[in-house]
């Protein structure tokens, strides 16, 4: 499990991503430079970082499933996943 100030963090680059995401495209539309770079740094969408919704861990992150490699292994396993089996060959 991911340190609870990490997950906080994120929380809040999302919620300040979703407040300026309106004003940050006309920005850009407009070319204004100068008025993106008085948005706050964590309003910024490359800040954002993907993480898996049971653990929050931050690497090895799956997109298809919004989940973290290991988690992803453990449901798989448990058969938890729809369309999801154990490969052989």
């Amino acid at each position: 499990m991911a340190k609870r100030s990490v997950l906080a963090r994120q929380a809040k680059r999302v919620k300040l991503h979703a407040k300026y995401a309106k004003k940050r495209a006309e920005l850009k539309a407009a070319g204004d430079s100068a008025g993106l770079q008085k948005l706050p740094k964590n309003s910024s969408p490359s800040r954002l970082k993907n993480r898996c919704v049971a653990t929050g861990r931050g690497k090895g992150f799956l997109r298809d499933f919004g989940i973290s490699r290991i988690k992803f292994r453990e449901l798989a396993n448990e058969g938890m996943l729809p369309g999801v089996r154990k490969s052989s060959w």
